[in-house]
């Protein structure tokens, strides 16, 4: 249930985009008039819209496969709540998680209208980083350490979520 209504976000923010490209592609708008408002470059409407596409089919793609194998959010091995936090299933799910960042930082390529994405993908490879600096998946035994891996950890387990919203933002140049 939860999938099909991401999907169909996506999709509506596809439309949207798709229909605003075609609508002032050529600088003039719907009524055949010439539009008024400037562009934010020299590059049509339409290509930023194909390039972001590209980038969400892109990482729409890995972060589908990387979801079905270790989950999302509650149903991630490196939720909070989850038993497995402290064990190798979460370091694999952290570097599945980074893998995906990485790809969706290669793909936007400092491309601007991407802020949203560069930004949680940046932010999920700083919670990597910190999951195993803190050694978390070894199963710390001590109560600081064990508190402090919560917090990489949840942004681990949220992260496929966080980076689909991402890369649905920029398809709104978001």
């Amino acid at each position: 249930m939860k999938w099909r209504a991401l999907r169909s976000v996506a999709m509506l923010g596809l439309a949207g985009v798709l229909i605003t490209g075609c609508s002032d592609s050529e600088g003039v708008n719907r009524s055949g008039r010439p539009s008024t408002s400037p562009s934010s470059s020299s590059e049509p409407v339409s290509a930023k819209a194909q390039a972001a596409e590209k980038v969400k089919l892109t990482v729409e793609e890995r972060i589908s496969t990387n979801e079905r194998q270790f989950g999302s959010g509650t149903n991630s091995p490196c939720s909070t709540s989850s038993p497995q936090m402290f064990t190798a299933k979460c370091k694999a799910a952290a570097y599945a998680t980074s893998e995906a960042a990485s790809l969706a930082l290669r793909e936007i390529n400092e491309r601007q209208g991407f802020a949203t994405l560069d930004s949680v993908a940046r932010k999920l490879q700083t919670a990597v980083r910190t999951y195993e600096a803190l050694r978390c998946a070894t199963g710390p035994t001590a109560a600081d350490t064990r508190k402090a891996c919560l917090e990489p950890a949840a942004v681990i387990a949220q992260g496929f979520a966080d980076l689909r919203g991402g890369a649905n933002l920029g398809l709104a140049g978001k």
